[in-house]
């Protein structure tokens, strides 16, 4: 490998690492806990935070309970009330502005996604590959 390859390998995974950790911190400030790992992808304009166990104690026994309906209605709001904050964290740290936002959860298995429409490729980002960031539960 190049060296300017390397370069840029480091730093687009720094970029993810950054991405995905932000996400965690975000979501651990407003649940209380966060996923236990992430991963960013970036392709063109699309940021996509994959997200592996989400949900809280009580959102797993409301889930238990058979009240899944109310955890992902729960969940929506979060969503909505982070999308501002989280969008400007992904435009800050890709140098881009974020035209949209998407979110979605999966309660078995538990998993989330977070996606980002930039308005064009990150230019904190040359060649758009993925990095793995594992997350320890937040406290």
């Amino acid at each position: 490998m190049s060296d300017q390859a390397e370069r840029e390998r480091v730093s687009n995974g720094a970029l993810y690492a950054a991405i995905s950790n932000a996400i965690v911190v975000l979501l651990r400030d407003y649940t209380g806990r966060g996923p236990t790992r992430a991963r960013t992808t970036i392709r063109d304009n699309v940021v996509l935070v994959m997200l592996e166990q989400t949900l809280t104690k009580g959102e797993q026994s409301l889930v238990r309970k058979g009240r899944a309906e109310k955890v992902m209605e729960i969940r929506h709001e979060f969503q909505e009330a982070m999308r501002e904050e989280s969008s400007a964290i992904v435009g800050e740290l890709t140098g881009c502005t974020v035209v949209a936002m998407l979110s979605a959860n999966h309660i078995d298995p538990d998993l989330g996604a977070e996606i980002y429409v930039l308005d064009g490729p990150p230019r904190n980002n040359p060649s758009g590959s993925e990095t793995d960031t594992d997350a320890g539960v937040g406290s």
